[in-house]
């Protein structure tokens, strides 16, 4: 049995390049970042021809809002999509700075 596309995919805050990156198989899927007191501006949400329409940028989102939960950040999202993407969910709306 092969593995499934879920089993292949790896969140990861890379500090020294100040992004979070969901590694997949076909490439990364990234969010540029910022980080002050209290806080993470998310700048810039990017995913490679081939990911994009996969759902894979709300699943790297999905990990960006639960990195910020557990290290007690809000979100400040300055990306578009970013900024939608918190806007849809509800259940992370507490992290909105």
């Amino acid at each position: 049995m092969e593995p499934t596309r879920e089993a292949a995919i790896h969140f990861a805050d890379n500090k020294p390049r100040s992004r979070f990156e969901l590694q997949v198989d076909g490439g990364t899927v990234f969010a540029d970042y910022r980080r002050g007191p209290g806080l993470v501006e998310i700048t810039h949400v990017e995913a490679p021809p081939a990911l994009r329409g996969t759902g894979l940028a709300g699943k790297l989102m999905e990990g960006v809002a639960q990195a910020a939960r557990r290290e007690g950040l809000r979100i400040r999202p300055l990306c578009g999509y970013a900024y939608a993407w918190m806007r849809r969910h509800k259940e992370h709306r507490d992290l909105l700075a």
